[in-house]
């Protein structure tokens, strides 16, 4: 099987504008920010935060996916 040459990770750098989409359920929050054409820039969930099971779904947990 042959190697994929090694792709380098391209650098965005600072963007100046952007949006945050947030979705809340009744078992999670997640945010995601984006570029203005709409690229990931970040996210975070409270899953991602460190909380787990019920933990997830509380105010606390939202607070801290937005972090």
């Amino acid at each position: 099987m042959a190697r994929r040459p090694r792709t380098r990770k391209r650098d965005r750098g600072p963007v100046p504008l952007g949006r945050a989409y947030i979705q809340s359920t009744f078992n999670n929050t997640i945010v995601t920010l984006t570029d203005p054409t709409g690229n990931t820039v970040a996210w975070g969930s409270a899953g991602t935060a460190g909380f787990r099971g019920s933990r997830k779904s509380t105010a606390f947990a939202a607070q801290r996916a937005g972090e």
